[in-house]
């Protein structure tokens, strides 16, 4: 548009300075908006026990909810250690190791303005615990229990004060309850309260339901809208009791997407700033385009775990330790996956304090595998078929189809038929509960979900120790040895720091010895982002702070 008139240009420039003026302050506080492609196929679960493993435990659960303890996920370069978080400190009885007292936070309320409390721990607690709880909530249970099997009970002390019961002396408890997230007593009784049913216990179903939709944590983001399978957007919560880590973002969207090509393509396409696992083949143009790229290893296993029920194949020690030296490693992580993995030969690297000294070196060695094989009566001309249940995507699994099919392929040249059931990861993941025992196996003889290695239970117990079978926990595959369970015990009444280490370095290096898992790779949780996107530090962990960090819009 010309303007010829110069008293009239004139007004309209001051006319235009004016709205400018007006408009500063909105400019100031316009919304910031940090958009991520998840490796899920659907929302993790919000209630306050996520599924999808550490993926909804990331997203959804320490997003919106704070734990009694927390992983320090501050540092690039450090280990990621258990801090303190809605406790500040903890203690086991001198006299009585299965009694700890908690003090709690004081001054932390729920997002709906309720308090947190004692009450709101032994509520937390029992919904998962107590059977007979109002709140008791099935639904949670296999993903919270199974993660803290010792955990018996939690009484209150004074307000600010809880005393946890185990079962047995279990040193690993507060480690444990980094897993367990504190949801509102109060918003979920509101829902209870106005809920229609037949009876208790359809109320408290429908209560929890209504409470998904309507989440209140304690934690620095809140629920702002929910729409499965679809997105889930979180606003930063200013009034978060820890000044430090209030978001930088005014909105954070999670959005499902489980194929790593469609991730990418998101990215560049600018659909979202980040993404988890992108593709490895697209590296290249995405570090051209200028995209950041992050990953660092982390305590984190991509493995085959055995099924060793009465009549598996993986019965036989010396295939198990043929698939370990069948398998070219370096090879994987220079072709197939771009330098994205570490080489694994056991849980724990050389190094770590719970590596031990194994005697079975795992690495790559084709004719010591064949040789193997053929001891145990199998061949060019007669190939043992073994069969794995696996996914197309999900938290953790890396690039699981390419991943198993290089397996498959590599193994062939040891005499193995290897045959994958390919199932959607969140019922992989439920079946990993279930164990080698139940249909939902389909008749597989392993099993590949990947499993985070930050604390001894979650890297060890939880698959060594004979008690841990399903329905208890992730002895998938039912191991029973009683030296495993001799070493667990052990290590498990031991409460001071140097000698657990050593009970847990023997233990692994038993497994190890045992080849208990097909162990390939170490995650390095690569994610690539927009490079708008700032203040991002990648831990040593399976999980990241979303707090510290920022987006130029």
């Amino acid at each position: 548009m010309f303007i010829k008139n110069n008293n009239t240009r004139a007004a309209l420039i001051a006319l235009l300075a004016l709205g400018s003026a007006a408009a500063w302050p909105r400019v100031a506080a316009a919304e910031t908006v940090l958009r991520i492609g998840m490796t899920a196929a659907d929302i993790p679960r919000t209630l306050g026990q996520p599924d999808q493993g550490f993926e909804g435990n990331r997203f959804t659960g320490l997003t919106m909810y704070d734990a009694l303890t927390s992983w320090d996920l501050s540092s690039a370069d450090k280990a990621s250690v258990v801090i303190p978080r809605l406790a500040t400190e903890w203690k086991v009885d001198d006299a009585d190791k299965t009694k700890w007292t908690f003090k709690l936070r004081p001054g932390v309320t729920f997002h709906d303005g309720s308090p947190f409390n004692a009450d709101a721990v032994v509520w937390n607690v029992e919904k998962v615990l107590k059977q007979d709880a109002p709140q008791f909530d099935a639904s949670q249970v296999g993903v919270t229990a199974s993660r803290m099997p010792t955990l018996a009970s939690a009484k209150k002390i004074d307000d600010m004060t809880v005393e946890l019961t185990t079962k047995e002396p279990d040193s690993f408890l507060p480690i444990n309850l980094t897993n367990l997230f504190m949801a509102s007593p109060a918003k979920w009784q509101s829902f209870y309260d106005k809920a229609e049913g037949a009876d208790a216990k359809a109320k408290s179903q429908a209560a929890w339901t209504a409470f998904a939709r309507s989440a209140s944590g304690t934690g620095p983001w809140k629920m702002a809208s929910f729409t499965p399978r679809e997105r889930l957007e979180l606003v930063k919560n200013a009034s978060y009791w820890n000044k430090a880590r209030v978001p930088k973002v005014d909105k954070m969207v999670l959005l499902p997407m489980p194929e790593a090509n469609a991730r990418t393509a998101a990215l560049l396409s600018g659909q979202v700033d980040w993404v988890e696992a992108p593709a490895p083949d697209a590296l290249p143009e995405l570090k051209q385009r200028g995209f950041k790229l992050y990953s660092n290893e982390q305590p984190h296993v991509w493995p085959w775990q055995f099924s060793r029920v009465e009549g598996s194949p993986w019965n036989d020690i010396r295939v198990r330790k043929a698939a370990n030296l069948c398998v070219d490693r370096e090879g994987l992580r220079d072709g197939l996956l771009a330098g994205l993995m570490v080489p694994a030969s056991g849980t724990f690297e050389p190094g770590h304090p719970w590596r031990g000294n194994p005697t079975f070196q795992i690495k790559y060695d084709k004719a010591a595998a064949q040789k193997l094989m053929q001891e145990a009566g199998y061949g060019p001309n007669k190939k043992l078929t073994v069969k794995t249940q696996t996914s197309a995507s999900g938290s953790g699994q890396m690039q699981p189809l390419p991943m198993n099919e290089y397996l498959q392929q590599a193994l062939a040249e040891c005499y193995f038929d290897v045959q994958l059931d390919v199932i959607e990861w969140n019922t992989l993941f439920t079946n990993w509960r279930r164990g080698a025992k139940d249909p939902s196996a389909n008749g597989s003889h392993a099993t590949n979900v990947t499993y985070a290695a930050m604390d001894p239970f979650f890297a060890l117990v939880r698959f060594l120790q004979s008690g841990m079978a399903p329905p208890v926990s992730n002895n998938w595959g039912f191991i029973n040895n009683p030296k495993f369970d001799e070493l667990v015990k052990k290590a498990r009444q031991t409460f001071d720091p140097a000698a657990r280490d050593a009970a847990l370095a023997e233990l692994h290096a038993a497994s190890v010895d045992d080849a208990a898992f097909l162990y390939v790779a170490h995650d390095v949780g690569p994610r690539a982002m927009s490079p708008k996107v700032t203040g991002v530090v990648q831990p040593k962990s399976w999980f990241i702070d979303f707090s510290p960090v920022s987006i130029a819009q």
